[in-house]
């Protein structure tokens, strides 16, 4: 055993900066570096694919954080299923770590790094070998189908590798995370195609070749010349500006929503300060968790589809038609009750999908903060060993572990939910980019904004700061 966790806490890795803080130029060279990495991965195609098949996951992108397709079509898929399973092993105890432990904390990073190359290569292989991703048909059963398919592989694995490396660039040398900052990058960019595309769907302009535009405000000028008849298509683009505009707005209000506990300094008498305990205590992390192993779900029954055995229900187009994977689609209800088509059938299956969101956050936060060193126990060490505590209570870890936990647990459990419920309602609703994708944008943007705040106020450009305070 010891052989192996001296292996796994000596994997290749990024190395990370010498000084204890990093300036704020250098961290906004090395994210904008890595994002630019990013769009340009997105534009490299996969050698060898048959283009008709890069359009069957068009809808995961945006989660998955991938540009299928490309380079990158695996995203951060790998690496958060990574994350998903070393969490439900460590909260089921078949994986007994103590997070707070420096030795254990770097064994449990090597694990979850020889997980993600597990499963990019895992994800890679099932891509290519069940159909999602494969060589032309017309070449099917021949010797140069197969090199294909194995060059495809390569490809795929090469590009996960990057995104991996590229996630542990940004963490140690840029702001918040590879993960989340490419979620937002992607959700960003289809925000504007979405809104603003003048392109229709062969991808041609519209106003040249003919046919409806793809961005939303587009439409409306497009639909409302045309009187009556363009009047619900024009109410249909007006409804999904509103969503994202409203989801926007509650994301803002929900981030900036805390519970501050006062606590003084043990060796300072009258001193002390106000630790904050925000409402969505898990922050982005049970949404990206939720929507990616949904997202999980629906590529294996895309793909056990095409390999001819759809256990998991089946598509039609992009769209789910059939089966357990159509509970994990959300229908339009606002475009339904525009167009008057709204049956019972589609009531249930909002309630089921908002059921699955709200159960699958809460779930995945409860597990997010026993692994992450969120608790009540880690909280309080972390509060002894800076020499605080709790005004007219005995400085004892047992104490401020039972208080914060009366905290902690509720907004863990009441943060998830509110997340849940409102990603949800947003994919409900048709909001532009996905419910889901809006809300992780918003809140990944928030904390870095917040993140940036607080550590580099004073090393940034006059006028950089005076538009950040405001």
């Amino acid at each position: 055993m010891s052989v192996i966790r001296k292996l796994l806490m000596n994997l290749p890795e990024v190395r990370g900066p010498t000084q204890k803080r990093l300036p704020f130029k250098e961290k906004l060279k090395w994210t904008a570096v890595t994002i630019v990495l990013f769009f340009v991965l997105g534009m490299i195609p996969l050698f060898g694919l048959d283009q008709a098949n890069q359009f069957q996951f068009e809808q995961l992108e945006i989660i998955l954080g991938a540009s299928f397709g490309s380079l990158i079509s695996l995203g951060i898929g790998p690496l958060v299923t990574s994350s998903i399973v070393l969490q439900l092993l460590t909260g089921a105890g078949l994986l007994k770590l103590d997070l707070n432990n420096p030795d254990d904390k770097a064994f449990y990073q090597g694990l979850q790094k020889i997980a993600s190359i597990f499963f990019i290569l895992f994800e890679g292989i099932i891509y290519v070998f069940m159909g999602g991703l494969a060589p032309p048909a017309a070449l099917a059963g021949t010797r140069q189908y197969l090199i294909l398919q194995i060059l495809l592989v390569i490809q795929l694995f090469i590009g996960g590798f990057l995104i991996m490396f590229m996630d542990e660039v940004i963490s140690k040398w840029g702001f918040g995370s590879g993960i989340s900052l490419f979620i937002a990058s992607g959700v960003s960019k289809a925000i504007f195609l979405s809104l603003l595309s003048p392109f229709n769907s062969t991808g041609k302009l519209f106003f040249i070749s003919g046919g409806e535009p793809i961005g939303k405000l587009i439409q409306i000028f497009y639909f409302l010349p045309q009187g009556s008849q363009g009047m619900t298509s024009v109410l249909i683009a007006i409804t999904a500006i509103l969503a994202t505009v409203i989801v926007f707005a509650i994301s803002i209000f929900g981030q900036a929503m805390k519970i501050e506990i006062p606590l003084s300094f043990g060796r300072v008498r009258g001193q002390g300060i106000r630790w904050p305990l925000n409402f969505i205590y898990t922050s982005n992390i049970p949404v990206i968790l939720v929507s990616a192993f949904m997202a999980n779900i629906q590529l294996w029954a895309r793909l056990l589809q095409n390999w001819g055995k759809p256990i998991l229900g089946t598509f039609v187009g992009n769209q789910p038609s059939t089966g357990f994977v159509t509970w994990l689609s959300a229908p339009n209800i606002m475009q339904k009750i525009v167009t008057s088509s709204l049956t019972f059938s589609d009531i249930s299956h909002a309630l089921v999908y908002m059921l699955i969101m709200i159960g699958g956050a809460i779930i995945f936060s409860l597990f997010w903060v026993q692994t992450s060193g969120m608790d009540a126990r880690s909280q309080a060490k972390n509060m002894m060993s800076s020499g605080l505590h709790i005004p007219g209570f005995r400085k004892d870890e047992r104490i401020l572990e039972r208080i914060l936990s009366r905290y902690i647990l509720p907004l863990t459990v009441m943060g998830a939910i509110f997340v849940g419920f409102l990603a949800g309602i947003a994919d409900l609703m048709g909001a532009l980019a996905r419910g889901t994708g809006i809300l992780l944008a918003v809140m990944i943007i928030y904390k870095l904004y917040e993140e940036i705040a607080k550590e580099h106020m004073m090393d940034m450009h006059p006028a950089l700061r005076k538009f950040v305070k405001n």
